[in-house]
């Protein structure tokens, strides 16, 4: 039984602030590392713990097959991955769902820049569908 609270409402929410904070600001027309940065100086000033660019390994029956790069990890409880595209393309969720597979996060946010308006989504890892959060 999926359960009608946010995950991690109080941290999740002060990301969406600094996400919307920096799309009013700056616009719909930059390239991902300019939102990146920005969202980065936002993360330190507010004082949110982060990492940025973490490469990630991926794994096959116990081995390294190849790794990738996350955006931001956000106090070591949800991934952040921003995108400066015109179109939203399915593989970008897809893409986020299997960095919650390989890092065992329960949250990721989404989040398009290159629209008149931020568009975001929040994505659980099934991991975690029946836990409580705060």
């Amino acid at each position: 039984m999926l359960s009608n609270k946010v995950i991690l409402p109080e941290l999740s929410y002060k990301i969406m602030g600094i996400l919307f904070k920096v799309h009013n600001k700056l616009g719909p027309s930059l390239l991902e590392k300019h939102y990146q940065r920005a969202v980065a100086k936002e993360l330190g000033s507010q004082k949110i713990p982060y990492k940025r660019e973490i490469s990630i390994y991926l794994q096959y029956e116990g081995e390294n097959i190849g790794k990738y790069f996350l955006d931001f990890t956000i106090d070591e409880k949800i991934i952040l991955e921003l995108k400066a595209e015109k179109y939203n393309n399915p593989i970008f969720f897809k893409q986020v769902l299997s960095y919650l597979k390989q890092t065992h996060l329960p949250l990721a946010i989404l989040a398009n820049f290159r629209r008149e308006k931020l568009e975001y989504r929040r994505i659980i890892n099934a991991e975690y569908k029946d836990q409580p959060f705060e």
